[in-house]
């Protein structure tokens, strides 16, 4: 092993850099070269691919987003696309290779590694939404950004009493409505893993309507339905002035919290670690406080990780 090379896929996750700034450092500090590639797959692909040394990731760790782009890349997913990148993964001399982003971008890596090719996955996305992994690159910076949107719209709606839909990510895992929603003190958190029953939001609303309640959040993950339906029926229902929020993208960007640069810095590290002991086909993950690791096929098997003891607090706190 003496080259490997560090890409970025997917959708974009605060804390990346941190984890590209780590692989760089520690790969160097070890007597590796590293080489970064941008726009991901796509960067493969095409060759965008350029020599990193310990300055390409100065001044990074603060920062959101990542410096060498993300892309989605459909051509990767066929076999041309697939052996096109290895043939440039061949080319530039690179002997292992690190992708740091979510399911989609660890089936790619899996996909190289089945070629032969060593592959380690550092798991960044704001969703949460890997198994095997207590948490990802992005989500505790994510979490922060839903509470400050949540404390802004409680602002306004006590003022007008009023119950406030907010939309948050997470496709089909409910990790960033459930934190968000019992660090921010919502009424109701509504997630793909748990059937609601608007009529039992409602007699929540009115309840709280009842004794004094001036104001309602209700989070919605963005894979149960559409937030519009549900204010709709609400309206319908009993009649309570109610608004939509949907965060989206914003909940993508800022600066990482100190949390998700650390575990960041720490997969980075051991993503390095794997591959100057000859290892592939692992992702890098934490549970409780231990770095572990373990195969790319196990990483992106479907995996049932709600809380239900958090779920079940949440709901307790917001009689």
């Amino acid at each position: 092993m003496k080259r490997i090379g560090i890409l970025t896929s997917g959708g974009d996750a605060p804390g990346m850099n941190a984890a590209v700034r780590a692989v760089v450092r520690v790969a160097i500090f070890n007597g590796l070269k590293v080489s970064g590639i941008r726009r991901g797959y796509q960067g493969l692909i095409e060759g965008d691919i350029f020599d990193m040394d310990v300055s390409s990731v100065g001044d990074i760790i603060h920062r959101g987003g990542t410096i060498l782009q993300s892309a989605r890349c459909l051509e990767f997913k066929t076999e041309e696309g697939l052996q096109k990148g290895l043939d440039m993964l061949n080319l530039f001399n690179i002997d292992g290779l690190v992708v740091c982003g979510g399911d989609g971008s660890y089936n790619g890596a899996y996909k190289l590694w089945q070629k032969g090719f060593p592959t380690i996955g550092i798991p960044g996305t704001i969703d949460n939404d890997l198994g095997y992994t207590d948490y990802t690159i992005g989500f505790d910076t994510a979490i922060n950004t839903v509470v400050n949107a949540i404390g802004n719209l409680r602002d306004t709606s006590s003022s007008h009493g009023r119950a406030n839909i907010v939309e948050v990510m997470g496709r089909h895992c409910g990790d960033i409505a459930l934190h968000a929603g019992l660090a921010g003190g919502a009424e109701t958190i509504i997630i793909p893993e748990v059937n609601f029953d608007i009529d039992e939001v409602c007699r929540k609303l009115l309840q709280g309507k009842n004794r004094g309640k001036l104001h309602n959040i209700i989070l919605v993950a963005e894979g149960v339905g559409k937030p519009y339906e549900i204010a709709d029926a609400i309206k319908e229902k009993i009649d309570m002035d109610t608004r939509v929020s949907i965060i989206g993208h914003l909940q993508r960007g800022g600066i990482p919290t100190a949390f998700d640069r650390i575990i960041a810095s720490r997969f980075g590290n051991h993503a390095v670690e794997l591959l100057m002991e000859g290892k592939g086909g692992r992702a890098v993950g934490i549970d409780g406080n231990d770095i572990i690791d373990v195969s790319l096929e196990d990483a992106v098997k479907p995996n049932d990780r709600l809380n239900k003891k958090m779920y079940d607090l949440a709901q307790v706190l917001s009689i």
